[in-house]
């Protein structure tokens, strides 16, 4: 039974990272392109990195979730 218990948290999991990265999509084809100015230098920021934050944003919605069941 434990062992149903923990495939189950980890298909939560990869649900909630799909989602963030789903929302980091949505976000970088609404904003478009992207960059980081410091110091007179700027760097273009493309999809990638977005995507990968929202899914570490759907990651930490997930621990949150699991901190108050």
């Amino acid at each position: 039974m434990a062992k149903k218990r923990q495939e189950d948290d980890i298909k939560e999991a990869a649900a909630f990272a799909a989602g963030g990265a789903a929302a980091g999509a949505g976000v970088a084809a609404t904003v478009g392109g992207m960059g980081l100015a410091v110091g007179g230098t700027a760097v273009a920021i493309g999809a990638a990195p977005v995507v990968a934050a929202g899914a570490v944003v759907g990651l930490a919605a997930y621990g949150l979730k699991k901190i108050f069941d």
